[in-house]
């Protein structure tokens, strides 16, 4: 069905419901996009960033392993609005923090999201650059070649931007099973330059006591829920095109946990023979391949991450902050015209500071920001399953006056609720002695935040319905 006169601050058709007919995302869509998405630098880093930092290999892929399953719980959870009425996530969250207040959590979404568009085509833009080595030598001597190369893969994904969401799905589906390919044939090569498996995975770990192994533990299951915790407040921009809720659900269930532990092998055992090689563990992919006198093998490697980053800076880092960002005037700016500011601001957040090491990358980046968007989850989980029980008014989501106007359309409920999860979850980088708060960032602020906020809904008689009138998701066609 149309909406029935939507308010025009609050709609545009990159906004709007996905009918039934036009949803025609699969379980295999849903695999591959994860797949896609998981088979990056970036997660290569995650894993090679424990290996670094002292696991062993089984320790490290337990923790990765741990954090993934862990974040597919709220994945799922908020996964399930988009795939039942059709909406992104920035018209979701106007459930729960009201039609204008939504842009609060959506503007701290959108901004996280900036920063890894910025690191990802950061990191493309480096393998661009090691690859116009490899051809071409005396490229190195060229001093502003990083740049270039930075700002040249910068344009490509705005090329995919402006080509729109359904070249981010053909990109996905194709590109995804033949980046795992590469990715174990590069992991068969580096091992046996390394004399094979046994002495790559042999490494103890170099934690002495249980005290020391928790004290890097702890913060790195933060550090690996953080890093998809962007992706679990917007995953309805994805399930939206869902057929059905079994599609979104099974491929999700079946993508990330095992796409993130197969690639996350592939980073801890290629560190670790990097160890064995040169006598110290190389974290950066792109440090580690120039180092390697196979200009062919190089080459395709280097090609191979390219196109891996390529796909999940678009599907993770644009399509959200695009939506946020055009929730906060439809009528100006649409889903393109969001992109192309994400484009802008990921270069202004300098993402080659975010970089410099393994430990500002996990316990800086990943843990640090966790301690904003866990607390929007919280709200979000709470509000949709515990009050509404599931269930959306989805015409007063277009409308002012509605169902979610609350306080002249901010829900003051959920931003008190919100401030206090941030406030928890950050105090600890302030206080030293409550550092164990900030090392449990993202769960201490989702149930700070779910807790005050079903709290102040309920004790505040805070109505859920001005009017009896719901939707099903089956007018939604």
């Amino acid at each position: 069905m149309e909406l029935t006169n939507p308010d025009p601050s609050l709609y545009n058709e990159d906004l709007a419901p996905i009918p039934l007919g036009r949803r025609d995302w699969h379980t295999y869509n849903y695999a591959a996009l994860w797949v896609g998405m998981s088979v990056c630098i970036p997660t290569y880093m995650l894993a090679s960033g424990l290996i670094a930092g002292g696991m062993s290999w089984w320790q490290a892929i337990g923790t990765i392993l741990l954090g993934n399953l862990i974040v597919l719980v709220p994945m799922l959870l908020n996964a399930h609005a988009g795939a039942k009425y059709g909406i992104p996530f920035p018209v979701f969250v106007r459930a729960s923090f009201g039609v204008r207040g939504a842009n609060v959590p959506a503007v701290l979404r959108a901004l996280v999201a900036c920063g890894w568009f910025g690191i990802q085509t950061w990191i493309g833009g480096s393998a661009i650059n090691s690859m116009l080595q490899i051809v071409s030598p005396s490229w190195a001597q060229f001093g502003a070649g990083k740049w270039v190369c930075f700002f040249a893969f910068w344009a490509l994904n705005m090329l995919v931007v402006i080509r729109g969401i359904h070249t981010i799905k053909l990109l996905e589906g194709i590109a995804a099973p033949f980046m795992l390919a590469v990715g174990l044939l590069l992991l068969w090569w580096v091992t046996s330059k390394a004399g094979g498996l046994g002495p790559v995975l042999a490494a103890p770990s170099k934690f002495k006591t249980n005290a020391q192994f928790l004290t890097f533990f702890i913060p790195s299951v933060t550090g690996m829920v953080g890093f998809w915790a962007t992706v679990a407040l917007n995953i309805p921009d994805f399930t939206r095109y869902a057929v059905s809720q079994k599609a979104q659900m099974v491929g999700q269930a079946l993508g990330l946990p095992t796409a993130m532990t197969l690639y996350s092998f592939i980073g801890v055992a290629v560190t670790s023979a990097s160890a064995v090689i040169f006598g110290q563990p190389i974290w950066d992919p792109v440090e580690l391949l120039g180092r390697f006198n196979q200009p062919v093998i190089a080459f395709v490697a280097l090609i191979a991450l390219l196109i891996a980053t390529l796909n999940t800076n678009v599907a993770a880092n644009v399509v959200s902050p695009s939506n946020d960002f055009s929730n906060l005037n439809p009528r100006l700016i649409s889903f393109r015209t969001g992109g192309l500011i994400t484009g802008v601001v990921g270069v202004l957040m300098m993402p080659w500071k975010l970089l410099t090491d393994f430990s500002s990358y996990i316990f800086g980046w990943l843990v640090g920001y966790s301690g904003l968007l866990g607390p929007i989850a919280g709200v979000m989980i709470a509000d949709y399953f515990l009050v509404r029980k599931a269930s959306l008014n989805l015409e007063d989501l277009y409308r002012r006056h509605g169902a979610y106007e609350y306080s002249k359309g901010f829900n003051l409920n959920s931003l008190y609720a919100l401030g206090a999860g941030i406030f928890v979850a950050l105090i600890g980088l302030f206080v030293p002695a409550l550092a164990f708060l900030y090392r449990y960032a993202w769960f201490v602020g989702f149930l700070v935040s779910a807790l005050v906020y079903f709290a102040l809904m309920s004790f505040t008689g805070e109505k859920v319905w001005p009017s009896p009138k719901q939707q099903s998701p089956a007018q939604v066609s």
